[in-house]
This record gives C-alpha cells, sequence and structure tokens, in this order.
C-alpha cells in the first residue's frame, strides 16, 4: 500500500514544488514506485516535468471532479521512471465546482484509492494557499505532511497558521494527520541568519526537521527550464546531492522497525 505524503506550505517561493519533484524523482531512482500528484493551478510540477500544461485534457481536475478515473489521465516517464497525475488550467476552478459537492474535502482520497496498490509512494504538490485544494491534500495524506521552509526569517511567518490547519484538519477531517517532516531549502551558509533561522525551526518542531538541509543552488532552479528534474538535469550539485540525500534519509525513516 503506498505511501501518501502531501507538500504543504502557503508561502510561496519556499521550494515546495522543488522539492516535490526531487524527492519523487530521487525515490524513483532509488527503486521505488512513485506518483506525483500536482495539485496547484499553476501546473509547476507539470511543467517542470517536461508537460506543457495546455495540453493537458482534464489532468488531476476530471478525476477531482468524478469525470474520469485518476487511471486514466496518468501520464508516464520511462526516462524518470515516474508517474505523473497532471494539473491543467481547468484546475483553477475546480475550488468553486468542488464547493457545492458532497464531501468536498475528500475527492482527492477518493480518487487516489484505486491507485494504491499500484505506488509505493504517492506525493501531492499543492497551491501555496490553504483553500479547499490544499485541504483535499490534506485529508487524501494519510502518512503525513512535509512542509518545505526557506531558511530565511519571512518563511517563518504563517507556520504557526499551517501546524493550526492541520491540527483542525486532524480532528475533523483526517485523524492520523501529523508532521512528517520538515525540510530547510534555500539555506545559504554563508549568511548568518539562514543557520539562526534553522535553529528557530528547530527548536519548534524537534525531531520532525530532516536531517538533510538543501542548499540554495543555481542548478535547482535551472532545472525546471529544461522540462527534468534535478536528478537528469545536475544529480552531482550541492542541490542534486542534498536532494537524494533527503530522499534516503524519507526512505530510511519509512522502513518498519526490525523485530
Amino acid at each position: 500500500m503506498a505511501r501518501i505524503y502531501v507538500f504543504v506550505n502557503q508561502k510561496g517561493g519556499v521550494g515546495k514544488t522543488t522539492t516535490a519533484i526531487s524527492l519523487a524523482a530521487n525515490l524513483a531512482q532509488l527503486g521505488q514506485r512513485v506518483l506525483l500528484v500536482d495539485l496547484d493551478p499553476q501546473a509547476n510540477a507539470t511543467s517542470s516535468l517536461g508537460v506543457d500544461k495546455n495540453t493537458v485534457d482534464g489532468g488531476v481536475y476530471t478525476a477531482l471532479i468524478g469525470q474520469a478515473t485518476a487511471t486514466s489521465q496518468i501520464l508516464n516517464s520511462a526516462r524518470l521512471k515516474l508517474a505523473l497525475l497532471p494539473s491543467s488550467l481547468a484546475l483553477a476552478g475546480a475550488e468553486i465546482e468542488l464547493v457545492g459537492m458532497l464531501a468536498r474535502e475528500s475527492q482527492l482520497q477518493r480518487a487516489l484509492r484505486p491507485l494504491e496498490p499500484q505506488f509505493d509512494y504517492i506525493l501531492i504538490d499543492c497551491p501555496p494557499s490553504l483553500g479547499l485544494l490544499t485541504l483535499n491534500g490534506l485529508v487524501a495524506a494519510r502518512d503525513g505532511v512535509i512542509i518545505p521552509v526557506q531558511a530565511e526569517y519571512l518563511a517563518l511567518e504563517g507556520l504557526g497558521l499551517l501546524t493550526g490547519t492541520i491540527a483542525r484538519v486532524r480532528q475533523a477531517l483526517n485523524p492520523g494527520l501529523e508532521i512528517r517532516g520538515v525540510a530547510i531549502t534555500m539555506f545559504d551558509g554563508r549568511v548568518a541568519l539562514s543557520g539562526q533561522v534553522v535553529a528557530e525551526v528547530r527548536k519548534h518542531f524537534g525531531a520532525k526537521v530532516f536531517t538533510t538541509v538543501v542548499p540554495r543552488s543555481v542548478r535547482l532552479a535551472e532545472a525546471p527550464s529544461h522540462g527534468v528534474p534535478i536528478t537528469a538535469y545536475a544529480p552531482s550539485s550541492p542541490g542534486g546531492v542534498a536532494y537524494r540525500a533527503l530522499a534516503e534519509e524519507l526512505l530510511a525513516g519509512d522502513q518498519p522497525a526490525p523485530p
């Protein structure tokens, strides 16, 4: 049965989509069957994997509103050994359409359920907001939330709101919802403030903060324009090495304890 994680941070520009894509690609390289779900109307994860969102006919949108099965909308990359449930322009209107639906917060969970036996990991990239699409991601995330946090002071703002939202979803809709991990991104060791932010995050979240810290990297920023993840663009770059280590850390933590 697949482990389902959702990537959430209502602040944009913190490396959320980069983290989701990079972990998905690295987990696939590590032999895992991985599905990346692009739940963001901006479709950055979709385009970053070389898929033109303008050519997507439905994608996750049609699965959400029940017009098609999620299985029928999956795109497979033989090169990356990775599956994608893409976003499309139509997803921008999904929040409005979901409002009038029964169990509107659980539509993604319903859509993904038949896919679970086919994958080891289902990773959901949410929009940078706490709206109905993100709420669907939180309800579907049986195994937890991964929060990318940029190593800058302003990135700390809003984390209280996010953790409060997670607590409310746990209470009302997903009793097992927990923070699986906090990933520090865009770390610049030359800036003292970066270290202070990391210390503050570790103070607040404790052992839930991943040991691996992802540095600020030009290669990570360039990869999306080439339509490939860092694993295919510059795996030996500092950012590529860091995301490989982060994937290994996640995978190791997910292994059952020996008897």
